[in-house]
């Protein structure tokens, strides 16, 4: 065999595995290719399935929420807070208090109308039974019974005669001033109206009760003509409302929160609002306010603390994001509220909801303290939240601090 036959035979040698490594290398590249299409399908899959999973989770957790509302107790009761040793300061200072309220319970005791009622022996009860004697003499100031008696309320029908004079020359006639009405033809008086709204907003006794209790006593007046007197009295309070209203904004802690109102329409009803403000500063009480609005949207809000500064304590409604804009007030959080989401989280990650529950319960705990030694307000009570709180809000969020390291 000549040296090109050999040339020939490595040379197709040469082409034969040439062929069979290109054969191989698309081989190999189809394989990875495939491999790579199965490890993306294998990812979406991973993906798809902690979607589901996730679903699922809050899909259980809405289930047993309406369970607890519809079957079991929907109570978020948490353990009772364990209450402070207190100080023997602090018990003479609540010995006194009570002392205190004891003394205006009895004042205004002593203010109610009181009618002595006597009772005296009957004639067949004057006979001893020892001896059978018929004369007796008074023995000390007699027995006494106390009892509160209802005395009902008496609606009176004024008649009021306005006095008309004639001048002797026959010309001039004078006559009398008539009674002072709130509005003109007004046929009921201030404490009629002013009764009205006591017993609706106060006493929570709807219109159509008080219609139906005013006709028993012989006043003919139906709940429409009360709603009337209801209106007249909010117009003519209106400067005292607005004037609640703007005491309110200038508070530099309000705290704000809105719930549903079921008014009345043309043959059915629909849902109202009823918004809260409540302004609380460090030296005065509190002071509340309401507003009514056929409306939850934020329009409410804007009304009584637009271009206010300070903190405003709401829940997590988008309502009240107009307000806490920057240059605004500053939005503060509930921990009532956030509490109920890892309440309710239970179900799906219990662990973690429960040691979130239980940085919160620290937290009311310092806060109970706190009420116990009397320093709500005080730079100690700052002290407090800025140390002991504050660790627990760290832990809460995830932080290293924790209860027990304050």
């Amino acid at each position: 065999m000549g040296s090109d036959d050999h040339r020939c035979e490595w040379r197709d040698r040469a082409e034969g595995l040439g062929a069979r490594l290109d054969a191989a290398t698309t081989s190999l590249e189809t394989a990875q290719q495939t491999i790579s299409e199965q490890a993306q399908i294998i990812q979406q899959q991973g993906d798809s399935l902690s979607r589901l999973s996730e679903q699922f989770a809050s899909v259980q957790a809405t289930i047993e929420k309406l369970q607890r509302h519809v079957f079991g107790k929907r109570s978020e009761k948490m353990p009772p807070v364990a209450v402070a040793i207190r100080d023997p300061a602090r018990a003479e200072a609540d010995r006194l208090t009570a002392l205190q309220t004891r003394r205006e319970n009895a004042e205004k005791k002593r203010q109610l109308v009181t009618r002595k009622i006597e009772h005296t022996v009957r004639d067949d009860q004057r006979v001893c039974l020892k001896c059978g004697g018929h004369e007796f003499t008074p023995l000390g100031a007699g027995a006494m019974t106390e009892l509160y008696e209802l005395v009902p309320a008496m609606i009176e029908r004024q008649l009021h005669i306005q006095e008309k004079l004639r001048c002797r020359c026959g010309e001039g006639i004078v006559t009398a001033d008539g009674p002072e009405k709130v509005y003109d033809k007004a046929r009921f008086g201030p404490m009629f109206m002013a009764q009205v709204v006591v017993s609706k907003c106060a006493d929570s006794l709807p219109l159509h009760r008080q219609a139906k209790a005013y006709r028993r006593v012989g006043v003919q007046v139906n709940d429409s003509t009360l709603g009337d007197l209801f209106h007249r009295t909010a117009e003519l309070t209106k400067p005292l409302s607005e004037r609640l209203l703007h005491l309110v904004a200038e508070k530099e802690i309000v705290l704000a929160d809105e719930t549903t109102h079921r008014v009345q329409e043309k043959g059915k009803t629909r849902t109202a609002w009823l918004w809260s403000f409540i302004g609380r500063d460090e030296a005065e009480k509190e002071i509340i306010a309401y507003v009514f609005s056929r409306s939850r949207s934020g329009a409410t809000p804007v009304r009584v603390l637009a271009d206010t500064i300070g903190k405003l304590l709401v829940d997590g409604y988008s309502g009240y994001n107009k307000v806490t804009l920057p240059g605004g007030r500053e939005r503060a959080g509930c921990l009532a509220h956030l509490r109920r989401k890892f309440f309710d989280a239970q179900s799906a990650a219990p662990d973690a909801a429960k040691r979130a529950m239980d940085f919160i319960l620290e937290v009311y705990r310092i806060e109970r303290t706190a009420l116990d030694a009397d320093l709500l307000g005080t730079p100690e009570h700052l002290a407090m939240r800025q140390t002991r709180s504050r660790a627990c809000v760290f832990g809460l969020a995830g932080g290293p601090s924790s209860p027990e390291r304050a």
